[in-house]
């Protein structure tokens, strides 16, 4: 439970610090850029005595299981797929989220609360051999969803 609390004071520092030292208020990369850093560290230490993954939608049900239950403590509540590499990743209490209050202000803050696990599902699927574009989607708090297109090519 503990270490539950310093990860969420470390995340609103990281997200604190970012947009309080950028020149935008608005630009988001540099959390991103931390949190893909981050998952591609930790993919790598997660899956040292897994099996090879035998195609993509298998990877991505690793990511949606075992990855979001070892940063998030629990699992996501949906995944879906088009089957041409989009997949959408839903969360109905995205951990992240939670804390904050729903309204149209904290709406419009979500993006700052998302975009290192943007960043964290892309570093793990870079490093598993999977090249993306992940971004995330706050209709409501705090639920989430994650796109993430598979880049081919």
């Amino acid at each position: 439970m503990s270490e539950e609390i310093v990860f969420d004071c470390l995340h609103a520092e990281i997200v604190n610090y970012c947009l309080n030292n950028s020149k935008d208020q608005n630009d988001l990369a540099t959390l991103e850029y931390i949190g893909f850093t981050t998952g591609y560290r930790l993919i790598e230490r997660l899956t040292r005595d897994v099996a090879r993954f035998k195609d993509e939608l298998e990877t991505m049900k690793f990511i949606c299981t075992d990855f979001w239950i070892l940063i998030y403590k629990k699992q996501v509540d949906n995944l879906r797929t088009n089957n041409y590499g989009m997949y959408v990743v839903q969360d109905k209490a995205f951990r992240f989220l939670t804390r904050i209050s729903p309204g149209s202000k904290q709406l419009e803050q979500a993006p700052k609360f998302v975009a290192f696990t943007c960043g964290l599902v892309r570093g793990a699927l870079s490093n598993l051999g999977i090249n993306s574009t992940v971004t995330a989607e706050v209709q409501t708090i705090p639920a989430c969803r994650f796109h993430i297109e598979v880049n081919r090519g």
